[in-house]
């Protein structure tokens, strides 16, 4: 599933080709979502608003589009009246006179007004956006410390969206690196450096990896980029220790860590 930083690259992508725009054509493929397609003609999008891995597109009539990738949802900007190639399934269809995005395979889609978007069930339940610049490290210390994620271990709180939302199994295992804990690490038995250690890490890995749009080299010209130190990386020796990095399954999902220096 894409994560955060994933979720906000395709936003920007969509927005920069059909934000502002008047909206030449609106198309849905569910049902229930159809009667609003005369609605939206000739209005624009105002912006595109990620929440973790949701993605809502305002639009200038006070309308707001909920989306969610879950696993296979996927946006495309293409030209006007192109048809999407492969077997994905279209959803939605956003055009513009020179510009269209596309939304492929996705199920979780509805329509609210804008006013109304923060009764979405999703919404309701996930926590601050790791993307958000708003959100500061005390902020990120205080969730950990918080009665509903204190005695939690960290392999399931960095994965439950109402810690903080966007993060995923990628971020997960470089977080956990980064801050040289392990994943039974409980946030009531770390002492305040190393809360610290990992409420930096939360927010700089996720938008170093945002940031760098997934380029994974070094470049002594743009400083450090994003790249995997120990995820996917199962045997090969840890860049900080020199300790095997070892593969595992946590929360049903691939964990990558040193247990070397991660203790």
């Amino acid at each position: 599933m894409p994560e955060g930083p994933e979720i906000r690259r395709a936003a920007d992508k969509i927005e920069k080709a059909i934000a502002g725009k008047p909206l030449t054509e609106v198309w849905f493929a569910f049902p229930q979502l159809q009667p609003y397609q005369s609605e939206l003609i000739g209005t624009h999008v105002i912006r595109f608003e990620t929440r973790g891995k949701a993605l809502l597109t305002h639009f200038s009539n006070g309308m707001t589009l909920y989306s969610h990738n879950q696993l296979y949802g996927v946006w495309r900007v293409m030209k006007p009246g192109e048809a999407p190639a492969g077997k994905r399934s279209l959803r939605v269809r956003l055009e513009t006179a020179d510009k269209a995005a596309l939304l492929l395979s996705a199920s979780d889609i509805s329509l609210w007004m804008t006013e109304e978007i923060e009764q979405h069930p999703f919404l309701m339940r996930i926590g601050p956006d790791v993307l958000d610049s708003a959100l500061t490290p005390d902020m990120v210390r205080e969730r950990l410390m918080s009665p509903a994620f204190r005695r939690r271990q960290l392999a399931g709180t960095l994965l439950d969206q109402s810690f903080i939302a966007g993060l995923g199994n990628y971020l997960r295992a470089e977080i956990l690196w980064q801050a040289q804990l392990a994943p039974h690490h409980k946030p009531q038995d770390l002492d305040e450096t190393q809360r610290e250690a990992l409420a930096e890490a939360v927010l700089s890995i996720a938008r170093l990896s945002y940031a760098t749009r997934g380029r994974v080299k070094e470049n002594k010209h743009h400083g450090a980029l994003f790249r995997f130190r120990v995820f996917g990386r199962a045997g090969k020796p840890c860049e900080r220790c020199g300790g095997t990095v070892e593969k595992t399954t946590l929360s049903s999902r691939p964990f990558y860590w040193c247990p070397a220096c991660q203790r």
